[in-house]
């Protein structure tokens, strides 16, 4: 089997194509988009579990019981969170003026609003933002992941091939994630013919590797939505091969959502092994990259195993022997049978310093494996939410 790899540029599949434009929600810059398949296509979602889910979210529970999408539409700048009923009819709304610029049914288009929480989504603005934006379709899927970006520094979509079809992934993020679910924004199109039941499970198999190890600052968004599209106009894929290559796709925007975490300057990630099983190895996991004493460790390339150390220590229900415990920074070796190895510092934090930061702690109690992902913690993620919603 040939190692999977991603599109130089990222492509949409055939049939899938996107729009975006200022709708007048930001002062510059595009803040609408749509994403369009020329026929229905069998669908799956996975949303956030936060008590307070936004109108977008209710909505779109709804709508992917009848498991087929023909369109997207997004906004940014406004969530449309917290804004009661009013706020589902204005996701409604969004719905039908979508359906009615590309003359599909409105039960097949899903809603989603990502920005600033508890403020009214000007709804005109963006119904006539959606009027004549077909017009505007086109096969760049960069041009529909601009229109979705929040604090996002640069659109994110990847594309790759499996078999004859097109596997493309469009996503958003920077603050307020770790999922419970799937991540902030994701939408995942192909070409491929897969039914809505096999791209469910194929959907939560690769969240589950992917986006639900995933977390910039420890806080389950509000607007959390992975959907998936298939439209079938390349015809059948092996399912194996389809679903691994979905699994790797989402690993890849992952990684791209946690660079640019608000405020970030690496990639941080934590694998562990030797869990009793796969749960325990995915909560100690998460404890390395959440943990703001890592995080600021990993900002000032400082070394300071104990930060590491009390990250695993802290996973109060897992089976923790400290004497088991070997810990490896960018594959140096720092710590074992407990105590510190002599190791270079000086060489550490030159690894430190460069832009990706990987913990490895065995924990020699099990068969157990997972990773995730993270970043590092800066003034600058401070600064980006002080002033949040006054932005």
């Amino acid at each position: 089997m040939e190692p999977m790899k991603l599109h130089p540029q990222p492509v949409m599949p055939q049939g899938f194509q996107c729009a975006s434009r200022n709708c007048g929600l930001k002062e510059k810059g595009t803040d609408l988009s749509v994403f369009f398949s020329s026929v229905p296509a069998a669908a799956a979602a996975v949303f956030t579990k936060n008590h307070f889910p936004g109108a977008p979210v209710i909505l779109g529970r709804e709508v992917i019981l009848g498991r087929r999408l023909q369109a997207v539409v997004v906004n940014s700048k406004i969530s449309n969170v917290g804004t009661g009923a009013a706020g589902v009819e204005n996701a409604r709304r969004m719905a039908r003026a979508t359906a009615e610029e590309f003359h599909i049914a409105p039960d097949t288009v899903l809603v989603s609003s990502t920005g600033v929480i508890a403020k009214p989504l000007p709804i005109e603005k963006i119904e006539r933002g959606i009027q004549g934006i077909s017009a505007l379709i086109q096969d760049d899927p960069i041009v529909g992941a601009q229109g979705i970006m929040t604090t996002d520094t640069y659109a994110k979509a990847v594309s790759m091939n499996v078999g004859p079809a097109v596997l493309t992934l469009v996503g958003k993020g920077a603050g307020m994630i770790e999922p419970n679910m799937a991540t902030m924004l994701v939408y995942v199109f192909t070409d491929a013919a897969v039914d809505a039941d096999a791209l469910d499970a194929a959907l939560r198999d690769a969240v589950a590797v992917s986006f639900n190890m995933l977390s910039v600052d420890t806080d389950t968004s509000t607007s959390d939505t992975c959907a998936i599209l298939a439209n079938g106009l390349a015809g059948p894929v092996d399912q194996k091969a389809f679903s691994q290559a979905l699994s790797f796709a989402c690993i890849e925007m992952t990684q791209l959502l946690a660079r640019d975490g608000e405020g970030a300057t690496k990639l941080l990630t934590g694998r562990v092994s030797g869990a009793r099983d796969a749960g325990q190895a995915r909560q100690v996991a998460k404890s390395l990259i959440n943990s703001p004493l890592i995080k600021t460790m990993a900002y000032g390339a400082d070394p300071n195993i104990g930060r590491i150390l009390m990250a695993v220590g802290k996973c109060f229900d897992c089976d923790i022997h400290p004497e088991r415990i070997i810990v490896h920074i960018n594959d140096r070796l720092i710590y074992a049978r407990q105590e510190r190895v002599d190791f270079d510092e000086a060489q550490v934090r030159t690894l430190l310093g460069g832009d990706r930061v990987d913990i490895a702690v065995d924990l020699g109690a099990g068969q157990g494996e997972a990773m995730a992902y993270g970043c590092d913690l800066t003034e600058g993620y401070i600064k980006e939410n002080a002033a949040y919603y006054s932005s």
